[in-house]
């Protein structure tokens, strides 16, 4: 992942300090324990400025509003205590070449500022802090103690001292081709790399930037380049000192992260454009947010999608030993009639029996086939048959008992592993609505007590709704398919009509697939195969060539009383072999 560097930090506060000073901080939220969101009013607008010091998402940037959940952080109860309803006057860099960014906070505009809020953006080592006006902090985000860190304490109380200083040499415009050359020379290595370790703010988003311009190979070695060469990339490299001076940027999303340093075309000296096809020029705030929420999206989507699976895999594998010890002690049951059998051998031919016997061979009811008896020497035929009647009582009432507790460790079973199905479906994150199919899965296993949540049990929205997925068929009837759970119910029992029709794997585990249609309408051959090509992909069976599907209508289907999210019961079925592979997954969210 990208971090935000020197020039991306300085682009977005020009960007910020245009727009959005001074402000009034009307709301403070915290959103997750990395993060917190500011709700900023001016005369012209409203919005929300993120200070987020994740290890590897830090930065500061314009956001969406955060969700409506509760905020149930002390650190953002303390912030709230101090700064809401005051303004925000300043928003600059604490020094130069330092990612360290000082918000000042005062009543109101034109006064002295009564707080400073101290964002710094160090990867790991991030951190935000508040300070008074004499810069005694607060309260911090990540309190740092000496057994910690023995350069820098960060602690409630203590003065605020900024992060030791790198101890890289400043860029600066003033200096010769001749010095910066022979600074740059001075270790043989990539030149790259030698472009970051010789100076401070050079990141490899900047080296990329002036190796393009300079149209230098990014492998080449420092020793390698040619006097042309050389002043090339010295004339790219006061290019963006310059650019950082007049706060020059435009935003680009590239195909591994971004820059901000994108080339532009001025027209008329009025506005820039780019070439035909190229990405789109973005505003800082616009793309720094669509980048981090996209990344970290992606690796909280990967954590959570690994958390859930190794839970269930875990609790299907113990399952699955309870049931096998289950059926065990059933095909124990079955030598119940046996153990009858022998004993009642026994009492038609008591008059065959002798002291100290150890076995007996009788002639069967049936064929007057031998059958061996084993005998405990130390008792009659009668005692020895009075005790396999017991053994023959004693299975029959467990497999009484056992019967119906295997039914029900089946049917748990047959949940988790619909459940299983579902996270395994998910096979790569692609937007947010993929995040909220995963969070509904991690908030359903919670409410059916397989999974402990941080922040306590999930709070059911009285009007809660949820949006599956869409796709189309040949005729171009809708298809609706749920991709865990919750929406599989929602689709079979809120959603589906009477025109509509309902496919699902047969006896395995996979989505709801509805497919909608109009009054009057009927579904062609193609339609039916479409729909159930979807509920084979979903399915426990997607890596098979064929999956049986039955498809039926809503009315047929049912849930069982007391039975867990997404099970049904169906009938009046009709079976239609599904093909995954003829699958296409590009769903469009409705």
């Amino acid at each position: 992942m990208q971090a935000v560097d020197y020039t991306t930090l300085m682009a977005i506060v020009a960007e910020l300090q245009g727009d959005w000073l001074p402000a009034r901080i009307e709301q403070i939220y915290q959103h997750d324990r990395h993060g917190l969101s500011l709700a900023l009013r001016t005369l012209e607008r409203r919005g929300w400025l993120t200070l987020a010091w994740h290890p590897q998402g830090a930065r500061i940037c314009l956001d969406p509003p955060p969700p409506q959940e509760p905020d149930t952080f002390t650190f953002s109860d303390q912030l709230r205590h101090q700064l809401k309803g005051l303004a925000l006057i300043s928003l600059k860099p604490l020094q130069p070449w330092e990612r360290v960014i000082d918000l000042a906070i005062a009543k109101r505009p034109g006064d002295e500022p009564l707080y400073h809020l101290f964002l710094e953006v160090m990867g790991k080592y991030s951190n935000l802090i508040l300070t008074d006006a004499q810069r005694q902090i607060i309260t911090v985000a990540h309190q740092v103690n000496s057994q910690q860190s023995r350069v820098r304490t960060v602690q409630t109380g203590q003065p605020y001292q900024s992060p030791p200083a790198l101890l890289a040499t400043p860029p600066s415009l003033t200096e010769s081709l001749n010095d910066w050359q022979e600074r740059v020379q001075l270790i043989p290595g990539l030149l790259g790399k030698q472009l970051i370790k010789s100076y401070r703010g050079v990141s490899p988003m900047v080296v990329k930037n002036l190796l393009t311009q300079a149209g230098i190979d990014e492998q080449i070695n420092n020793q390698a380049l040619t006097p042309h060469q050389w002043e090339n990339l010295f004339s790219a490299w006061q290019i963006w000192l310059q650019r950082l001076e007049k706060a020059d940027f435009f935003g680009k999303s590239l195909p591994q992260g971004y820059t901000v340093l994108a080339e532009t075309t001025v027209v008329n000296d009025v506005e820039p454009t780019q070439e035909e096809g190229d990405r789109p020029l973005l505003p800082i705030n616009k793309l720094v947010n669509e980048y981090y929420r996209r990344e970290l999206g992606r690796e909280n989507f990967q954590q959570l999608q690994h958390q859930i699976q190794q839970k269930l895999s875990n609790l299907i594998a113990k399952l699955q030993q309870k049931a096998d010890t289950f059926k065990q002690r059933l095909n124990a049951a079955a030598n119940a009639q046996q153990y009858q059998r022998q004993a009642d051998l026994l009492m038609a031919y008591l008059h065959q029996g002798q002291p100290g016997l150890s076995s007996i061979t009788l002639p069967d009811f049936d064929d007057q086939s031998p059958v061996t008896i084993p005998l405990q020497p130390d008792k009659t035929l009668i005692q020895n048959a009075q005790r396999l009647y017991k053994q023959q009582q004693k299975l029959n009432r467990a497999e009484a008992a056992i019967l119906p507790l295997l039914a029900e460790v089946e049917q748990e079973l047959a949940y988790l592993t619909q459940v299983e199905t579902s996270v395994q479906a998910l096979t790569e994150f692609d937007n947010l609505a993929d995040w909220q199919t995963l969070t509904e899965i991690r908030d359903e296993l919670a409410e059916q007590n397989y999974l402990a949540l941080s922040h306590g049990r999930p709070r059911r929205k009285e009007t809660e709704t949820f949006e599956p997925h869409q796709s189309l068929t040949p005729s171009g009837f809708p298809l609706w398919i749920g991709r865990n759970n919750r929406q599989n119910d929602y689709l079979s029992f809120r959603v589906a009509t009477e025109y509509d029709l309902w496919f699902h794997a047969q006896e395995i585990a996979g989505s709801h697939v509805l497919l909608r249609l109009p009054p009057g309408a009927i579904a062609g051959d193609q339609d039916l195969q479409s729909a159930a090509d979807w509920a084979a992909y979903y399915s426990r069976g997607r890596e098979e060539e064929q999956v049986p599907v039955v498809y039926t209508q809503p009315k047929y289907v049912f849930k069982p009383k007391g039975s867990k999210p997404g099970m049904v019961v169906y009938q009046q079925e009709t079976v239609i072999w599904g093909k995954p592979g003829a699958v296409k997954p590009k769903l469009t969210h409705n």
